[in-house]
C-alpha cells in the first residue's frame, strides 16, 4: 500500500565515523524523496568527515579514509541537503534516536539553521521493534520477502527502509495510512530534543530525562539551579539540545517581561 502523503517525505540513512551524536561526523549520505504524487527523487554524497574514520567502521559500512580524502565536507554539501529535505517530513531506521539527531548536529556546526518544527519523523524501525522487534536485514525479509544485498550501504538501507514501511502498512490493519499517526506510533517518548536528554512528560512539560534532576521540569531548574543549565552549555551535550534549552529558557525570559 502506498503511503498517503500530503507534502513530500525524505527517508534517508547516514553511515558515519561512529555513533557519537555529538563527536562522530557523517561520511554518506543517502535521501529517497517521495512526493504525494508517487514520485521519487533520490541522491546520495559521500563526505568528508574530517577526522579519522576508525578502521572497525569501516569494517561496517565499508567507507574508508581514502574514499572520502577528496570529497567534499558536510559544509560543502549542507545547503544541497537542506534544501533537498526542506518542508519535508522525514523517514528512517532509528532515526529519531540516532541519524536525525547526528544530521542536526552536523547541520548546526555548518552554521545551516535546523528545527523540526511542523515536521513529522516516522522512524520505521520502532514501528517493527513494536510489532516484530528484529532487525533491518529481517524485517525486510520479513515484510518484502526479499534478501537485503549490500547492507550498510546508506543507499541499500534507505530504500529498505521505505519498501519496509508500505508493506508494514500493508500488513498490520491498526496503523493509519498517514503520517501523523505513524510518525506518533514510530515515536518512544515525546522528546523536546531530538537526542532524549529533554522528554514532555504527561502535561506536556519539558523535563530533564537524564541525572540528578531527571523528571524536574525545564523551568523549575532554571529558576532554582541555573548553574545546570550552564553547566549543560559547556559540557559535550549535542548542540541541538542546548539550542532547545537556550530556546526553553529565552521564552521563559520573555513570558516574565
Amino acid at each position: 500500500m502506498k503511503i498517503k502523503l500530503s507534502k513530500p517525505i525524505c527517508f534517508f540513512d547516514l553511515e558515519t565515523t561512529g555513533i557519537n551524536i555529538s563527536k562522530d561526523r557523517i561520511v554518506e549520505v543517502s535521501v529517497l524523496k517521495v512526493f504525494p504524487n508517487g514520485n521519487k527523487e533520490s541522491r546520495t554524497w559521500l563526505v568528508n568527515p574530517e577526522i579519522h574514520i576508525p578502521i572497525e567502521v569501516s569494517n561496517i559500512h565499508g567507507i574508508t579514509n581514502e574514499m572520502v580524502a577528496n570529497e567534499p565536507n558536510f559544509k560543502t554539501i549542507g545547503n544541497q541537503l537542506k534544501e533537498m529535505i526542506n518542508n519535508c517530513d522525514l523517514g528512517g531506521f532509528n532515526s529519531n534516536k540516532f541519524d536525525i539527531p547526528l544530521l542536526a548536529e552536523e547541520f548546526l556546526r555548518s552554521n545551516i539553521d535546523f528545527d523540526l518544527e511542523n515536521i513529522k519523523c516516522i522512524d520505521v524501525q520502532n514501528i517493527f521493534h513494536k510489532m516484530e522487534k528484529r532487525t533491518l536485514g529481517a524485517a525486510y525479509k520479513f515484510y518484502c520477502k526479499k534478501e537485503l544485498i549490500d547492507a550498510h550501504s546508506s543507499k541499500a538501507d534507505t530504500l529498505a527502509t521505505y519498501e519496509v514501511l508500505e508493506a508494514q502498512i500493508d500488513m498490520y490493519s491498526e496503523l493509519e495510512n498517514n503520517v501523523n499517526f505513524l510518525s506518533e506510533f514510530s515515536s518512544r517518548n515525546k522528546t523536546v530534543d531530538l537526542a532524549g536528554f529533554i522528554i514532555y512528560d504527561q502535561n506536556n512539560i519539558p523535563c530533564f530525562s537524564f541525572g540528578k534532576h531527571k523528571g524536574k521540569s525545564v523551568d523549575f531548574i532554571i529558576d532554582n539551579e541555573p548553574g545546570y543549565f550552564g553547566w549543560i552549555l559547556n559540557s559535550d551535550f549535542p548542540m541541538y539540545t542546548k539550542k532547545i534549552l537556550t530556546k526553553l529558557r529565552l521564552n521563559k525570559l520573555n513570558n516574565k517581561l
